[in-house]
């Protein structure tokens, strides 16, 4: 496994965990918020890191394979909605919120995070690993 894997593993283990920790302490609390900022930032970084260390490689490699454009370009479609969803989440409740929406809205992101992260260390970045 590559180093910038590895990094980028650590940073979805980081940011779920984060995400845990505002579950346990609520979205109104002082530390329920802070770790909501905690989030996010780590969220738009690790975006970032991919959008400039991680996928230049594979866009690279997909220009003599097309099977991986396509998957490129389904993950960039996916991703767009997804970070979308996940900045409107942290938007609305920047300053607190109602317990029993939080926990909702809360729910799902976090079921499409983990399912975008098992996919990301299973297909991108097993890629990734193979031709870096």
């Amino acid at each position: 496994m590559t180093h910038l894997v590895d990094e980028l593993i650590r940073e979805h283990q980081s940011i779920v965990a984060q995400l845990n920790e505002i579950k346990l302490l609520g979205v109104t609390s002082d530390e329920g918020q802070k770790k909501l900022a905690l989030a996010k930032a780590g969220l738009l970084a690790h975006l970032e890191k991919e959008d400039h260390q991680l996928y230049p490689t594979l866009k690279r490699e997909a220009k003599t394979s097309p099977e991986l454009k396509r998957t490129l370009e389904l993950f960039a479609k996916d991703m767009d909605k997804i970070s979308n969803d996940a900045l409107k989440f942290f938007k609305k409740y920047e300053n607190g919120g109602s317990g029993i929406e939080f926990a909702k809205e809360f729910g799902l992101l976090l079921a499409i995070l983990s399912q975008r992260i098992h996919k990301e260390e299973n297909i991108i970045y097993a890629k990734y690993n193979s031709v870096a």
